[in-house]
């Protein structure tokens, strides 16, 4: 799940970009890749078509009780964006989850700002570690301390 602030900002156009040309690589380790933002069936549209998304899926609506049951941080629009595109009042900020076939966290990271997110091409290489050592998720632990 890779959660994206929305058609108005360059930086997500840009990282989905890269999320688009290394699906595959995901895909043939068994992730799916779904990109979310709070942005209408059409600006999401409109996203999907400004990086050429042939795999990646692409959903829309997210509410923020949802995005901040998510752990996403939550901004107000400063207006428009350097692409001269207007930002809902309110967005979330972005993030990225990896979340196993049970549905239970793998990984999770999420950001205050649009820029310094996660790199793909490491996630791709994480994957291959969890999937070729078993190796388990981090940061679950919940007892005592």
């Amino acid at each position: 799940m890779v959660f994206y602030r929305g058609l108005h900002c360059p930086i997500c156009a840009k990282y989905l970009l890269e999320l688009e040309r290394l699906e595959p690589e995901f895909r043939k380790r068994g992730v799916r890749v779904t990109a979310i933002s709070g942005d209408s069936q059409e600006r999401a549209a409109q996203m999907a078509q400004k990086v050429q998304a042939t795999g990646v899926r692409f959903g829309y609506g997210l509410d923020l009780e949802t995005a901040r049951q998510w752990g996403l941080y939550i901004s107000q629009s400063i207006g428009k964006s350097s692409l001269g595109i207007e930002e809902p009042a309110l967005f979330s900020e972005p993030g990225v989850f990896l979340v196993r076939p049970d549905g239970t966290l793998y990984y999770g990271a999420v950001q205050t700002m649009p820029f310094a997110r996660p790199q793909f091409q490491d996630l791709v290489a994480g994957v291959d570690v969890a999937l070729n050592k078993s190796y388990p998720a981090r940061g679950e632990y919940t007892g005592a301390l």
